[in-house]
C-alpha cells in the first residue's frame, strides 16, 4: 500500500514531489501542457460569448469540463493512481448521472428543478456533461478533505474526509448553481433563497457527495496539483462572475466558501511533509 502524503516525517526528512510547492510538481510536463489548456480554455470561455454568441458559450463550457476531467485524471495517472483514476472515472459519473436522473424525476434530494435542452447531448434528460463536472471537482475535494483531517486509518478518519470532501465539494456550487440556471442549463421550480437557488439544494449537494466520497475516496492522493486544481477553479469562478457575469453576489459567497476551505487546508500545509524513502 502506498503511503500517505500525510504521514508525519522525521525532522531531517526530504520532501517527496508530491508534498512540493505547486511549481515544482509541474516540472511534469504533462500535467502542465493539460493544466495551462484547460486555464486557457476557461479564460476564452467570455471571449467565445462576445464572439459566437449562445453556441460559443455552450461550446467554452464543453471543452472547460472536458479539459479539466483530463487535467484531473492525468493527475491521478502520473502519481501512479491508475487504477483508482480507471475506478473514480467510471463510478463518479454513473454515480453522477443516476443522482441527476432520480433528482429531476423526483425532486430528491436537490428539490425540483428541471434540465432545458439547452445542453447536448443528453441522456435521459441529463446532459452527459453534468456527471461529468461531478467528476472533475471530486478528486480535489478528496484532497482538501485529506489535508483537513488527515490520513489516518479507520471508519471515524474516512467519515470525517467524507464530510469535509462534501463541504469542499459543495462550496464549489455557490458559485456553479446561480451561473448555470443564469445561462439557463437547468430551471427551478420554485426561486430559493440562495440569489433563486433553493437551500434544499445545497443539502442535496452534501448528502451525496458524503457517499460518493466515503465509497470512491483514494486513501492517499497527489495533494498539491489537485490542490492547485482547486484553488484555480477558485480564482477563476470568482473573476468570471465579478467581472464577466454579473454575479456578483454568488461571485463573493463562492470565495468565501471555496477560499475558506483552501485557508483551511492551507492551515494544515505543515503535515504534507514525507520521506522520500515512505513515497517509493
Amino acid at each position: 500500500m502506498q503511503s500517505s502524503p500525510l504521514d508525519p516525517a522525521p525532522a531531517d526528512a526530504n520532501e517527496h514531489w508530491l508534498a512540493a510547492q505547486p511549481a515544482q510538481i509541474l516540472r511534469d510536463r504533462l500535467v502542465l501542457v493539460s493544466m495551462v489548456i484547460w486555464v486557457l480554455v476557461i479564460v476564452a470561455t467570455p471571449i467565445a460569448l462576445w464572439t459566437m454568441g449562445q453556441p460559443g458559450l455552450l461550446a467554452a463550457l464543453q471543452a472547460g469540463v472536458l479539459t479539466q476531467v483530463v487535467t484531473v485524471l492525468l493527475v491521478l495517472v502520473r502519481a501512479g493512481l491508475a487504477r483508482q483514476a480507471l475506478l473514480v472515472a467510471t463510478a463518479v459519473p454513473l454515480l453522477g448521472w443516476l443522482v441527476e436522473f432520480v433528482g429531476q424525476a423526483s425532486g430528491i434530494p436537490f428539490g425540483s428543478y428541471r434540465y432545458t435542452p439547452l445542453l447536448q447531448p443528453q441522456l435521459a434528460g441529463v446532459p452527459v456533461l453534468i456527471p461529468l463536472a461531478w467528476l472533475m471537482m471530486m478528486p480535489p475535494a478528496w484532497a482538501v478533505a485529506l489535508v483537513i483531517v488527515g490520513a489516518q486509518p479507520g471508519w471515524r478518519a474516512r467519515v470525517l474526509r467524507a464530510a469535509v470532501a462534501a463541504l469542499a465539494f459543495t462550496a464549489w456550487d455557490l458559485f456553479l448553481d446561480p451561473q448555470m440556471v443564469a445561462w439557463n442549463v437547468w430551471v427551478w421550480a420554485a426561486p430559493g433563497a440562495y440569489f433563486g437557488i433553493p437551500l434544499v439544494n445545497f443539502a442535496g449537494w452534501l448528502l451525496v457527495a458524503f457517499c460518493v466520497s466515503l465509497l470512491l475516496a483514494p486513501d492517499w492522493l497527489p495533494l498539491p496539483p489537485l490542490l492547485l486544481i482547486y484553488a484555480i477553479t477558485c480564482a477563476l469562478q470568482t473573476i468570471g462572475q465579478l467581472l464577466f457575469w454579473q454575479l456578483a453576489g454568488p461571485g463573493v459567497a463562492g470565495l468565501l466558501g471555496m477560499g475558506g476551505m483552501l485557508a483551511w487546508a492551507y492551515a494544515r500545509r505543515g503535515a504534507l511533509r514525507v520521506t522520500k524513502a515512505e513515497a517509493n
